[in-house]
């Protein structure tokens, strides 16, 4: 559980916040924001319609994997997020990846909790919303503290 609520307070820590992300520091337009924005949604479509076959292989990689992908691409932001290029192609990596995360621990979920999921699902919402809150909180402070590049850093921790 405490591995469910790192990853959602790291993913939600930079996610919160991507819009001023993407206006301040790759200095987007609204139309390209919106374009970015397709590009995850559509991402993350196709990540959640392929995590079945990544599961099935080796769920414990999944689960492990997952945050450190998100994590790199966090870092990338931090580093490389004024220029456009490197910025689109993380962003459809983050989509694939960050939505389909979560079909990955309720996965574990049921594998782990078979007799109980409905408890355990009840427990696992939620850690996921204080991650999301925390994580969120988080971002905030580090993004008023030191702007746009800063605030991607707390998604390591997962």
């Amino acid at each position: 559980m405490a591995a469910v609520l790192f990853q959602f307070m790291g993913q939600f820590a930079l996610f919160t916040y991507l819009r001023p992300f993407l206006e301040a520091v790759t200095r987007v337009d609204t139309e390209t924001l919106s374009v970015l924005l397709l590009v995850i949604g559509i991402s993350g479509l196709i990540g959640t319609s392929l995590i079945g076959m990544v599961l099935a292989r080796s769920l414990g990689a999944a689960l492990i994997g997952m945050p450190l992908v998100l994590g790199g691409i966090a870092l990338a932001l931090a580093v490389a997020g004024d220029r456009l290029w490197i910025v689109a192609p993380l962003l459809g990596l983050w989509g694939l990846v960050g939505t389909a995360a979560p079909v990955g621990w309720w996965t574990w979920l049921a594998c782990t909790l078979p007799e109980d999921a409905e408890a355990g699902g009840g427990l696992t919402v939620a850690i996921i919303q204080a991650g999301i809150t925390v994580g969120a909180a988080a971002g905030g402070v580090l993004f008023d503290a030191g702007g746009g590049r800063s605030r991607a850093l707390i998604l390591c921790l997962p």
